[in-house]
């Protein structure tokens, strides 16, 4: 894969065969983990090569396991590889795209995605979450080595609109005098109010909202150009109803 430490690679693909086993406290390998989370990976390189190519210029990406804690070496969080971050790696090497932009609303901190895109300045990560929260890191001061980082950390309980509208204003800011080619969304939908393993507020109204202003600026940089992965979410209704949500908004 473009980023991954190929001995992790191949560890994950060994525990697979041999039937599973523990990679952390909170991610487990299975027998079929090794062709879920390649598949996973795979539908969102294809979901990008049919932005690209015009053929489907929005996309979804209904993957588990989850990436985006996914560090180079080695697994966490549930995530076993950076699905969102092989996105961006795809369309930098494979397609020759100069900017690619990565927006991520789920509650906790996309670390893996960040430490696997943050040594290229051109691929911008914007990142939402709460804060005191799992993982622990994703500072407001923390920018990344070339400044290319928005980390928007967030207390729990806060009106659903300050979420929305610092989101937006950090996107805004980080594409200032930028202008992304592919935008690219870890929608982690345990940003919903209600969900057991976080405190953020949002409603379906607010991933209609959100949705829609990251396809609107799209329209204006890159010919509407996004590309969409599922990442947390812990209650499955929730989960079920804002995927149909975020779908009807991406069209």
């Amino acid at each position: 894969m473009l980023t991954h430490d190929a001995g992790y690679i191949a560890s994950v693909q060994r525990l697979a065969e041999r039937g599973g086993g523990v990679l952390d406290a909170d991610t487990v390998v299975s027998s079929g983990s090794w062709d879920a989370a390649t598949a996973a990976a795979g539908a969102v390189m294809t979901a990008v090569d049919l932005s690209l190519s015009g053929e489907a210029v929005r996309g979804f990406c209904a993957i588990r396991p989850p990436g985006h804690h996914a560090l180079r070496d080695r697994g966490m969080g549930f995530c076993l590889f950076g699905n969102v971050a092989l996105g961006a790696w795809h369309a930098r090497v494979r397609h020759g795209l100069a900017r690619v932009l990565i927006v991520d609303w789920d509650v906790h901190h996309g670390n893996g995605t960040q430490s696997l895109v943050e040594q290229d300045a051109d691929l911008r990560f914007v990142s939402m979450h709460q804060w005191p929260w799992y993982p622990g890191t994703g500072g407001a001061d923390d920018r990344g080595p070339h400044g290319s980082v928005r980390n928007v950390p967030l207390p729990p309980r806060l009106a659903p609109e300050v979420y929305r509208s610092t989101l937006l204003a950090a996107v805004d800011d980080v594409t200032r005098g930028w202008i992304p080619e592919l935008v690219l969304v870890s929608a982690g939908f345990d940003s919903l109010r209600g969900d057991p393993l976080g405190g953020f507020t949002l409603e379906l109204d607010d991933v209609t909202a959100l949705t829609r202003a990251l396809v609107e600026r799209a329209e204006v940089w890159c010919e509407g150009r996004v590309v969409s992965a599922l990442e947390g979410g812990y209650d499955p209704s929730r989960v079920a109803q804002a995927v149909v949500t975020h779908l009807h908004a991406l069209r």
